[in-house]
């Protein structure tokens, strides 16, 4: 897998940073860096992404921001987490969709075309960020075929950048 490419960085002004931080705020239910903060938006390969310090904590998909692992790790979200079974832990991990009949449990809020971050069920640690195709409800139910297409995950080349 080829490395990210990183272009295009720079500073983000006091007043777009306090915007950023809101939306991510309101998407996750953490409180993320204030408008004191040194935070960077940048161009990748991939995505546009939100740099906290030196370390990548978010990441702009489709005109949404939202956290990527080490953000999730960072911040600790309360919000639009899905929790999955060990058995699909090494699946997850390794970039592939989230399936309905390994989800055990959806935060209530979720809803189809939400960014989500997965978790295992015995550390709750993060394994990787997706986008939901069905509501809270929908998950729930555990229906057979993808439920969450994996945008990120743990040991991706966005997670390898931060190492």
């Amino acid at each position: 897998m080829a490395d990210i490419r990183i272009k295009k960085r720079k500073r983000m002004r006091a007043k777009d940073i306090k915007a950023l931080s809101i939306a991510l705020s309101e998407a996750t239910g953490a409180k993320v860096f204030g408008e004191d903060d040194a935070v960077d938006m940048a161009e990748s390969s991939d995505f546009n992404l939100i740099f906290a310090g030196n370390e990548i904590v978010g990441l702009i998909h489709e005109e949404r921001p939202f956290l990527t692992i080490r953000g999730v790790l960072r911040y600790k979200p309360s919000l639009k987490h899905v929790t999955v079974d060990m058995g699909a832990v090494s699946f997850i991990s390794n970039g592939a969709d989230c399936m309905g009949p390994g989800i055990v449990d959806a935060e209530s809020s979720i809803r189809a075309g939400d960014l989500v971050w997965i978790r295992d069920v015995n550390n709750k640690i993060p394994l990787a960020i997706g986008i939901s195709d069905r509501s809270a409800e929908e998950l729930m139910g555990k229906g057979p075929g993808k439920a969450i297409r994996t945008i990120h995950f743990v040991g991706d080349k966005l997670w390898k950048a931060g190492e």
